[in-house]
Protein backbone atom coordinates (compact mmCIF):
# COMPACT_ATOMS: atom_id res chain seq x y z
CA UNK A 1 0.00 0.00 0.00
CA UNK A 2 0.90 3.67 -0.98
CA UNK A 3 0.06 6.76 1.35
CA UNK A 4 0.37 10.10 0.85
CA UNK A 5 -0.22 13.69 3.49
CA UNK A 6 -1.35 17.02 2.33
CA UNK A 7 -0.49 20.06 4.60
CA UNK A 8 -2.66 22.42 4.03
CA UNK A 9 -1.40 26.00 6.03
CA UNK A 10 -0.83 29.65 5.82
CA UNK A 11 -2.77 31.70 3.90
CA UNK A 12 -6.33 30.58 3.07
CA UNK A 13 -5.48 27.24 4.98
CA UNK A 14 -8.31 27.21 7.85
CA UNK A 15 -10.64 28.15 5.11
CA UNK A 16 -10.02 25.41 3.09
CA UNK A 17 -10.56 23.25 6.11
CA UNK A 18 -14.34 25.24 6.46
CA UNK A 19 -15.44 24.18 3.12
CA UNK A 20 -14.22 20.42 2.95
CA UNK A 21 -15.54 20.16 6.07
CA UNK A 22 -19.02 21.71 5.04
CA UNK A 23 -18.87 19.76 1.58
CA UNK A 24 -17.64 16.22 3.39
CA UNK A 25 -20.01 13.77 1.77
CA UNK A 26 -18.71 15.33 -2.26
CA UNK A 27 -15.13 14.80 -1.14
CA UNK A 28 -16.10 11.04 0.03
CA UNK A 29 -18.08 10.49 -2.86
CA UNK A 30 -14.64 11.56 -4.73
CA UNK A 31 -11.92 9.52 -2.78
CA UNK A 32 -13.90 6.81 -2.63
CA UNK A 33 -14.43 6.46 -6.71
CA UNK A 34 -10.65 6.50 -6.87
CA UNK A 35 -9.56 3.03 -8.08
CA UNK A 36 -7.46 0.88 -5.18
CA UNK A 37 -8.89 3.44 -2.44
CA UNK A 38 -8.12 2.20 0.97
CA UNK A 39 -8.81 4.57 3.14
CA UNK A 40 -8.84 8.93 3.85
CA UNK A 41 -8.67 11.12 6.78
CA UNK A 42 -8.95 14.73 7.35
CA UNK A 43 -7.96 16.48 10.28
CA UNK A 44 -7.81 20.58 11.59
CA UNK A 45 -4.42 21.63 13.08
CA UNK A 46 -3.71 25.27 14.74
CA UNK A 47 -2.87 26.62 11.14
CA UNK A 48 -4.88 24.49 8.74
CA UNK A 49 -5.05 20.55 8.72
CA UNK A 50 -3.93 17.60 6.97
CA UNK A 51 -4.92 14.81 4.71
CA UNK A 52 -3.97 11.44 4.55
CA UNK A 53 -4.95 8.95 1.82
CA UNK A 54 -4.04 5.31 1.94
CA UNK A 55 -4.46 3.31 -1.36
CA UNK A 56 -3.41 0.36 -2.89
CA UNK A 57 -0.83 1.87 -4.79
CA UNK A 58 0.86 4.52 -6.34
CA UNK A 59 -1.66 5.08 -9.70
CA UNK A 60 -4.13 5.73 -6.97
CA UNK A 61 -2.00 8.13 -4.96
CA UNK A 62 -1.47 9.78 -8.09
CA UNK A 63 -5.16 9.74 -8.99
CA UNK A 64 -6.49 11.24 -5.76
CA UNK A 65 -3.60 13.59 -5.72
CA UNK A 66 -5.03 14.98 -9.17
CA UNK A 67 -9.09 14.39 -8.10
CA UNK A 68 -7.91 16.49 -4.68
CA UNK A 69 -6.29 19.23 -6.69
CA UNK A 70 -9.07 19.64 -9.34
CA UNK A 71 -11.74 19.53 -6.51
CA UNK A 72 -9.80 22.28 -4.37
CA UNK A 73 -9.61 24.60 -7.50
CA UNK A 74 -12.92 24.29 -8.57
CA UNK A 75 -14.82 24.53 -4.65
CA UNK A 76 -12.32 26.49 -2.70
CA UNK A 77 -10.35 28.66 -5.19
CA UNK A 78 -11.09 31.73 -2.88
CA UNK A 79 -9.70 31.08 -0.29
CA UNK A 80 -6.43 31.75 -1.75
CA UNK A 81 -4.74 28.92 -0.10
CA UNK A 82 -1.33 27.64 -1.53
CA UNK A 83 -0.02 23.86 -2.82
CA UNK A 84 0.18 21.76 -0.16
CA UNK A 85 3.21 20.49 1.44
CA UNK A 86 2.98 16.83 0.31
CA UNK A 87 4.60 13.67 1.34
CA UNK A 88 4.42 10.28 0.14
CA UNK A 89 5.41 6.75 1.03
CA UNK A 90 5.38 3.20 1.39
CA UNK A 91 2.72 1.98 4.28
CA UNK A 92 4.43 0.12 6.38
CA UNK A 93 2.15 -0.73 9.49
CA UNK A 94 -1.76 -0.16 8.80
CA UNK A 95 -4.17 -0.17 11.59
CA UNK A 96 -8.19 0.00 11.35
Amino acid sequence: MQVVTRTYSGKGAKELMDVLEKHKADVESLLRSVKGFVSYTLARSGDGGFSVTVCNDKAGIDESAQKAKDWVAKNAGSTGVGAPRVSDGTVIVHLK
